[in-house]
Order: structure tokens, then sequence, then C-alpha cells
């Protein structure tokens, strides 16, 4: 399986459990590992035969200026439906971060696997 990755992407969105979390977007740091189903890409060397990674970091932050969650697990469950669904990925890995909302932790995050159903 070959894979497209972006890391260190950064998206603003309303995120949080508490009020005043929310009260402002909030930046977080996205890795993304994509799964591609085959390798035609690598040998047609065409967009058309591979995800555009341009276009999933533009969904993903237009995406998120519209949506607002409590929770990481939310966001990353989100984009992985989106990217599967949207994108036709076979596979993605999502790892969230938060940079500085605990004082004594450099990040805190999630990280989730999901891959496209059988049909």
């Amino acid at each position: 399986m070959d894979i497209i990755f972006l890391h260190e992407f950064k998206v603003d969105t309303l995120i949080g459990v508490y009020d005043w979390e929310r009260v402002h977007p909030q930046k977080l740091i996205l890795d993304l590992d994509i799964g591609l189903a085959d390798q035609s890409a690598s040998q047609s060397d065409s967009i058309q035969d591979t995800i555009h990674y341009g276009e999933v970091a533009q969904a993903i932050t237009e995406s998120m200026k519209t949506q607002h969650f409590f929770l990481l697990e939310a966001v990353a469950e989100f984009i992985a439906k989106m990217i599967l669904e949207e994108f036709g990925a076979e596979w993605i890995r999502i790892k969230i971060t938060k940079p500085g909302i605990l004082p004594d932790a450099k990040q805190v995050g999630v990280i989730i696997e999901r891959r496209k159903k059988e049909r």
C-alpha cells in the first residue's frame, strides 16, 4: 500500500469541553497518513490516479471553519470519515495534537486508524 502524508498540518476550530475553550477557535496540529488502494499513480504519473493532498488539506480547513467539537476523538473521526468516503482512501491514520492546553504537557492528543468498510 502506498501512503500519502500530511504532517504538522495546522487548522483552527472551535473545540473543547469547557465553555472557556469554546469562545475562540483553537489551533490543532494534524498528522495524516492516507493509504491508497493501488500504485496507479506511480505508473501513470497522473494526479487523477492518486489522492490530491492539496484538496485534502483544503477540505479539512474548510470543514473545520463550520464544525464544532467537544472532543479530539470526534474531530479525528469526522476527518477520517471524510477522507475515506470523499477521497476514496483505503486506510487512514490520524494523529491530532492540541498544543499548550495543559501547563505541564507540551502536547496532548489522540491517534486513530480507520479502514474503508467492505461493501
